[in-house]
């Protein structure tokens, strides 16, 4: 009993400063030291497993080791590498069939994942985990990747200088002290128990909960939140349409803005500078924005500058990245129970850059369908710039107003 805590002491004392391979042969040296039951005692004693000192046992018989090395030439579990030489030329020949869309590949209609690129691999008769197509994948400069928004469809020639005619007369109106807004309509909201984008903190295992399905039928309320930023003052000015987003209500919310904001903040204005999206309720092509630009302009006196973003261009109006972007933000993962909400949550918006938004809630009706006739068209006093008519133009008041 003596002898073997001793010896006990022995491997506690020396352990910690060997390599696996020292471990091994000391452990053998003793054990065959002891004799017969030898391993045993010494596989209690050490630690290491009865099979591995009795392979450093024979191991004490054969011709020692080059320098350094802890296994002869060959131990160990082999690389795929070096046992399937063809896995990766294969790995390479699969995603480039994918890549290039060949209609015949095996993976054309289905997701890429490691698992399915596994399963392939295997029909091709290399034997692969799921984990050795990962690790490769990274080896190779692959990476996890969802969608990016960046194609805009054809780009117009003229883009890059209707973008430096917008600045002209946005920096032109802005050292003058003119007034320069940013308008477009927000994506249109559900209102009621609906999953919003995004997720807030809160008390651990309490998600607010909503309904499982989003499909909601045509007597589900919507928002339509119409924006108007005032790019001189940085603030924020949001009429949550209830009814549909027509270009009246476009202007009808520029109305707003000018009521409650606009003229207490620019009692000198001698003109106004609107800039736009090509499309959608305050289109370049809609007869109606123009009339009711018009009927804007005889009640506020003085002319308005509209000057249009060519078309898929629209991620460059700078209310979508200095107030929508923000009012997102804000809102992330608070289901918009009903309009007071939207309000509340769209007038609370602030940035650290001094951005403040107030909101006001519109129920009025705007019919869908309105048709302009000609001789109204005719009555609009809009002059055209020479450079692109269509998307500069300026829409004067009539004189009798």
């Amino acid at each position: 009993m003596n002898s073997e805590i001793a010896l006990k002491q022995k491997f506690d004392s020396i352990w910690p400063h060997l390599d696996e391979r020292s471990r091994r042969m000391l452990a053998a040296a003793e054990a065959r030291q002891l004799g017969y039951g030898g391993v045993s005692i010494v596989s209690r004693l050490c630690g290491l497993s009865r099979v591995t000192i009795t392979k450093g046992i024979k191991e004490l018989g054969e011709s020692p080791l080059e320098e350094g090395r802890l296994r002869k030439l060959g131990g160990g579990r082999h690389t795929l590498e070096s046992k399937d030489p063809e896995f990766e030329k294969a790995l390479d020949e699969l995603l480039e069939e994918t890549t290039r869309g060949d209609p015949e590949s095996p993976l054309r209609w289905t997701c890429k994942s490691t698992r399915m690129l596994s399963r392939e691999m295997g029909k091709l008769s290399h034997k692969v985990s799921h984990e050795k197509v990962a690790q490769t994948l990274r080896k190779k400069g692959f990476s996890l990747q969802g969608n990016r928004k960046t194609e805009e469809g054809s780009s117009h020639p003229d883009r890059d200088a209707q973008f430096r005619h917008i600045n002209r007369r946005v920096k032109f109106a802005l050292l003058h002290g003119q007034p320069v807004i940013s308008v477009d309509t927000k994506k249109k909201e559900l209102v009621g128990s609906y999953a919003n984008k995004g997720r807030q903190w809160l008390k651990s295992k309490t998600p607010k909960k909503v309904n499982v399905y989003d499909f909601p039928t045509p007597d589900v309320p919507r928002a339509f939140p119409y924006g108007i930023y005032d790019i001189g003052r940085n603030k924020g000015f949001v009429n949550i349409g209830t009814d549909n987003d027509t270009s009246a209500f476009a202007v009808a919310s520029i109305r707003g803005w000018w009521k409650n904001e606009g003229q207490q903040a620019y009692p000198n204005a001698r003109w106004l500078v609107i800039t736009a999206d090509s499309g959608g309720s305050n289109g370049y092509r809609r007869r109606l924005w123009k009339l009711e630009l018009q009927k804007l302009s005889d009640e506020m006196g003085i002319p308005i500058r509209v000057c249009h973003f060519p078309p898929g261009t629209s991620k460059w109006n700078k209310i979508e990245h200095r107030l929508f972007s923000f009012i997102s933000s804000n809102w992330r993962g608070e289901p918009l129970y009903d309009y007071e909400t939207i309000v509340r949550l769209i007038g609370a918006t602030t940035t650290i850059h001094g951005l403040t938004v107030s909101c006001r809630l519109d129920r009025t009706k705007y019919p869908k369908g309105q048709k302009v006739t000609d001789e109204e068209m005719r009555a609009v006093r809009i002059s055209k710039m020479k450079f692109h008519g269509e998307w500069n133009y300026i829409i004067r008041p009539n004189p009798s107003c």
